[in-house]
């Protein structure tokens, strides 16, 4: 998470407890037992402490709060590692669907659950929707000046290297986009983070980045001033289910119009899972079977939390954008692919890179 959202989220967050009276300690106490909630609801967030899902965690509780009768401090309860694998099979397996706890994850959770990665026990396809923040996702590549970016002029270099961390990430949407328009790529694999696929773009070693997440649009920036050049993104998607240029990029075409790709064409399904995976930067929601009272509690409250100053600012300053129910559930929506979709996908990234997930 960018430093200045962190700023801005604890300046926030200390001022809503001040205004309720309360003290940290009383938002956040590790491994303390969601059962034993003494403000009646509860968000469990999939992630270490300090961590992305932590620090959103902690901000939307005190957004959510706002919505509940009695304005509530929701109680946070860190769980798991960074992808949020752990924290989602706590969820699915622990968490009793009556409507008084809610969860957090990164999108990184589904891209596990996409590519078969056993440690997963969840099923996704099940959640309920509440709220979620989707980010951009923007590939950059080098490229000479005065030539329109085309499928078959990022290729004159020959195969394009592309910074990757591994294919079990948000780089995987774009492993699937060039493959799905013929483009030939050779992933740079073990690239985690922007700064290290940054600083294999600007050493010559890669000569394409997927940059996705937070901040973006400033992020463009150094691999600009080194010859970068955006040449898709992978769009937002709207309320209604229909992919849209990205706001932020407005004049970028998005991966299926930058070129012709049949509907038929193999991978669709799980592009279209992984784009989504890739521009959820957090989503949060239900166990399945909450009772629609409960769920209806929890999306009016969403709707209150994205119209508070704290979260919206905290959006803005991280090039986020908040999203209500039907927004997440669009985005949810991608990952309810055939078993066929799914083992194609994973067998694709067996023979092509020689992956499987652990």
């Amino acid at each position: 998470m960018k430093r200045r959202l962190l700023l801005g989220m604890t300046a926030a967050g200390a001022a809503g407890l001040a205004a309720a009276g309360l003290g940290a300690a009383e938002l956040f106490t590790p491994g303390r037992a969601l059962a034993d909630n003494p403000t009646g609801y509860a968000l469990l967030a999939a992630g270490p402490d300090g961590g992305l899902i932590s620090r959103w965690g902690n901000a939307c509780a005190l957004a959510l709060g706002a919505g509940f009768p009695g304005n509530p401090v929701l109680q946070v309860e860190l769980t798991g590692g960074l992808d949020g694998v752990t924290g989602a099979n706590k969820f699915d397996a622990l968490v009793v669907p009556d409507g008084a706890t809610a969860a957090m994850f990164p999108g990184e959770t589904l891209i596990a659950w996409l590519t078969g990665d056993s440690r997963v026990h969840f099923d996704p396809t099940h959640w309920v929707s509440v709220m979620a923040a989707t980010n951009s996702g923007v590939l950059v590549v080098r490229q000479k000046p005065g030539v329109k970016p085309t499928a078959q002029t990022i290729q004159t270099g020959g195969v394009l290297k592309l910074a990757v961390d591994q294919p079990q990430s948000n780089d995987l949407a774009a492993l699937l986009a060039l493959q799905r328009m013929g483009v030939q790529s050779s992933p740079i694999f073990g690239l985690r983070g922007t700064d290290a696929k940054t600083k294999a773009f600007l050493a010559g070693e890669a000569d394409a980045v997927f940059l996705c997440g937070e901040g973006v649009p400033e992020d463009i920036a150094p691999l600009a001033a080194n010859g970068g050049v955006p040449v898709f993104s992978i769009g937002r998607m709207g309320d209604d289910g229909i992919l849209t240029s990205d706001p932020l990029f407005p004049t970028l075409p998005i991966a299926e119009n930058f070129a012709p790709i049949a509907t038929n064409t193999p991978f669709a399904a799980a592009y279209q899972a992984a784009a989504a995976a890739a521009r959820l930067d957090f989503l949060i929601t239900l166990p399945h079977l909450t009772d629609p009272a409960a769920e209806a509690r929890w999306q009016e409250a969403a709707l209150t939390a994205i119209g508070t100053t704290a979260l919206g600012a905290a959006a803005d300053a991280s090039s986020v954008h908040l999203r209500g129910s039907p927004g997440t559930q669009a985005e949810l929506s991608a990952f309810s692919l055939s078993p066929t979709d799914q083992l194609g996908l994973q067998n694709f990234l067996q023979t092509r890179f020689g992956w499987r997930a652990s």
